[in-house]
């Protein structure tokens, strides 16, 4: 019985904040627009009982769903942000895994201060960091700034309001999901086997991407779908980077839902991003699966 208690609590948490929004949200998906409070009027009326239910079925249709087949901004947005995301990712494990490996490498009693220092920025507003780019990048920025000041540019670069503002941000935000899991690898990494590497003919890179880099592929796998999963649906970094040039689905749900007041549409599109996203979740799960079975 007490083993029954502990392993429901994760799957009441799934129900309740998980499959009952979802249920929801699918169930204005196939309403239809309304100039209402709620902005939508409900096809399935649960006070109605099975007549209700009936009624439903009869009457159920996919237009919503329809139509953002139909429009080009959709599947646009859908394609542009598994771009972004997937260039973003990328970028991101350019980046994090020299740090992490540099990290582990690292003598054992800086290894805790360089990890605060990365955990470091997590104290502040993710907002406030975002608006701080923004600084950073205008034309009057710091960045134009000092690069006019040291004479390497004659006229300010244009980075905000472009897509390279928006892999700015996401790399600096998302760059600690992408170190730490990598860190988390290599620091488990036993020294001996690039010692035997070295001792059997194997250069320093060589042995680096014989034996270090495979055995941190877990690291990276883990690492990237931490990325790539909340970039596909960012809405912030590309709404303060971006500018309106930037079409990303996170942008598109935002303004369906509070400019257009099109709630169904709007619910139609969160149901197929989540759709999307089913697919590198299940993925990230069958590879954590696959790392605990061979660490056993």
């Amino acid at each position: 019985m007490r083993k029954a208690v502990v392993i429901s609590i994760p799957y009441i948490w799934l129900l309740v904040l998980f499959l009952v929004p979802f249920l929801i949200v699918f169930k204005i998906s196939l309403s239809d627009a309304a100039i209402a409070r709620p902005p939508y009027l409900p096809v399935l009326d649960f006070a109605q009982g099975l007549a209700g239910l009936r009624d439903f079925l009869s009457e159920l249709d996919f237009e919503n769903y329809v139509w953002l087949t139909e429009d080009e901004l959709y599947w646009r947005a859908y394609l542009s942000s598994l771009k972004i995301a997937a260039i973003s990712t990328f970028l991101t494990l350019l980046v994090g895994y020299p740090i992490a490996y540099g990290m582990a490498k690292a003598p054992d009693e800086w290894r805790p201060t360089l990890l605060m220092l990365v955990i470091l920025p997590f104290w502040t507003s993710f907002l406030i960091r975002v608006y701080a780019w923004m600084g950073i990048l205008s034309n009057e920025g710091l960045l134009n700034q000092l690069l006019l000041g040291l004479g390497l540019i004659s006229d300010p670069l244009i980075i905000l309001n472009t897509n390279t503002a928006v892999y700015i941000g996401i790399i600096y935000t998302y760059l600690p999901f992408m170190i730490l899991p990598i860190y988390s690898a290599l620091e488990k990494l036993d020294e001996s086997l690039l010692e035997a590497a070295e001792d059997l003919g194997c250069s320093r890179f060589e042995a680096f991407w014989l034996v270090t880099f495979p055995l941190s592929k877990n690291g990276i796998i883990a690492g990237s779908f931490l990325v790539f999963i909340p970039t596909l649906g960012e809405f912030v970094i590309p709404s303060l980077l971006g500018g309106s040039k930037t079409l990303m689905i996170g942008k598109v749900l935002w303004e369906e839902f509070f400019s257009n007041r099109d709630w169904p549409v709007a619910s139609a599109v969160a149901v197929i991003l989540l759709l999307i996203l089913i697919i590198p979740i299940i993925l990230f799960q069958r590879s954590e699966e696959k790392a605990r079975e061979s660490e056993r």
